[in-house]
């Protein structure tokens, strides 16, 4: 067994009433500690970023170096490309027979026969349920999702090597449903970005709640030591976001949180065919706040003024992602601006769609380095988030590390280090204090409080040092703006 992997002694699989099956806790847990974690069956890279992420260590790197066989799987070094090759090995024949790439559900799937083919349907003692027994949900499929999915299966029977063990339709299509609504994101080493999408098995297991006593975390584990026996694998984990009692149902969010029950439960039937029954959803919990108006004293504004000032707010949504799609930041900001403008004295500060146009307008003007402004909508999204999510929630705290760099960027030491710290309280919790985030913001930690205790002494000393520090290093969190749905909140890797 592996380093730092835990056993499956904390859970035990049982019938989840009107879920199907369901793990539950075999005895109490606290906020922050790691129920289980689980090595993936097999992982593959984004179709999107097979140039840029290793294919082993699922790392970005600015300079891999390609497979001199097939020319498509990039690794970091020899190191990687030598512990990727076990997964590679039949992959690396089958594409250069095959003459192409197929697309990374087909490349997932014939990772996983490979596997199950040469180790039998149970990889390790640690599984829980083998894949046969896991829901493919084919049935339930659409029209137009059956199409590409009769599509995916027919090139997997092109691109699947003759000298392999040849499979039935009915065991291959069961696998491609199984990912279809079982595949997980896999994150880059900073958890900032989905890059690929790998199986766990187990993790299948943990039904859903829209307000989960658990989270998953993806742990890229160490992989750079010069022993390989101190190597730790890439798993995730499932941690308990608050105290969890002996016999309770483990539950994590498929979806997130920051939808309207409605909305949820659409996704939730049309991505993983079922009708979502929790408390948050039956009641409504929080729908009121999230399309409120503002109230002023005490007064609100009427229903049709909010009802009015929603709908522009999702037209201009809409609009934004055509001008961030075209790298038409400027655009971005112009339209942001008029929107604010427009919305702002009629909503509330936890009106999901105004969040929604406040954290693109902080991100992108952080990106274009107006860090003053970007600091000002990440702290009024923080505020917002803090009134609708679960105060232990990954989101709140990567929004409030955003807007901790963002106040440190702009010179606001004060509120920047009390981000900073909010947001590693919730960090040390949803992904532990060895995870590569919570590293970073351990390290910004100390430096905003020493710069904090400068600025108290002395600010024009403390002003002058910084600026000199800035042209130096700057601390740097700004990837190029993405979507307003994407970033690492859809942890349940979907085919688009």
């Amino acid at each position: 067994m592996t380093a730092g992997v835990s056993t499956m002694e904390n859970v035990t699989v049982f019938d989840s009433p009107g879920k199907g099956r369901g793990l539950k806790a075999n005895k109490e847990f606290w906020a922050g500690d790691v129920i289980f974690s689980e090595a993936s069956l097999s992982a593959v890279v984004f179709d999107s970023l097979s140039e840029r992420i290793c294919h082993s260590c699922f790392r970005r790197q600015d300079k891999l170096q390609r497979c001199g066989q097939c020319k498509f799987a990039h690794y970091c070094d020899r190191t990687c490309q030598r512990a990727g090759w076990a997964e590679h090995k039949q992959e690396c024949g089958a594409i250069k027979a095959y003459g192409k790439v197929p697309n990374e559900n087909i490349r997932l799937v014939a990772r996983i026969m490979w596997r199950l083919d040469k180790e039998g349907g149970v990889v390790s003692d640690m599984q829980l349920t083998t894949l046969e027994e896991l829901e493919d949900h084919i049935a339930d499929m659409q029209e137009d999702e059956l199409k590409e999915f009769k599509v995916d299966i027919h090139n997997f029977l092109d691109y699947w090597p003759r000298n392999s063990k040849q499979h039935t339709i009915d065991d291959i299509s069961h696998i491609f449903g199984v990912i279809n609504c079982n595949g997980f994101s896999v994150s880059d080493q900073r958890g900032l970005q989905a890059v690929g999408v790998g199986l766990f098995p187990n993790l299948c297991l943990v039904n859903h709640d829209c307000w989960p006593n658990c989270t998953v975390i993806l742990n890229h584990g160490n992989q750079s030591a010069v022993n390989t026996m101190y190597h730790s694998q890439r798993r995730i984990e499932l941690r308990s976001l608050g105290k969890i009692a002996e016999g309770e149902e483990l539950t994590v969010a498929y979806v997130d949180y920051l939808n309207l029950s409605e909305e949820r439960r659409r996704l939730l039937k049309m991505q993983y065919f079922f009708d979502c029954t929790c408390e948050h959803c039956k009641n409504g919990t929080k729908d009121d706040l999230k399309m409120a108006g503002r109230e002023v004293e005490g007064v609100k504004p009427p229903e049709e003024q909010v009802k009015e000032a929603t709908d522009y707010c999702f037209q201009m949504m809409e609009k934004l992602e055509t001008s961030r799609l075209a790298g038409d930041y400027h655009e971005v900001v112009k339209i942001c601006r008029e929107c604010i403008k427009k919305t702002e004295p009629i909503l509330a500060d936890t009106h999901i769609y105004l969040l929604r146009i406040w954290s693109t307008m902080s991100e992108v003007q952080s990106y274009l380095q107006y860090f003053e402004e970007a600091a000002e909508y990440a702290r009024k999204m923080v505020d917002g988030y803090t009134k609708l999510y679960n105060p232990n929630n990954a989101a709140l705290g990567m929004a409030a590390m955003r807007a901790g760099v963002t106040h440190w960027q702009a010179g606001l030491i004060e509120v920047g280090h009390g981000m900073i710290c909010k947001a590693f309280a919730i960090l040390m919790i949803t992904h532990g204090p060895t995870h590569p985030i919570t590293k970073d913001l351990e390290a910004m930690r100390m430096q905003t409080e020493m710069e904090l205790r400068m600025f108290k002494q002395n600010e024009y000393v403390y002003h002058s040092m910084r600026e000199a520090a800035l042209k130096n290093k700057p601390m740097t969190m700004m990837h190029e703006p993405k979507s307003v749905e994407e970033g690492i909140k859809n942890l349940f890797h979907r085919r688009k």
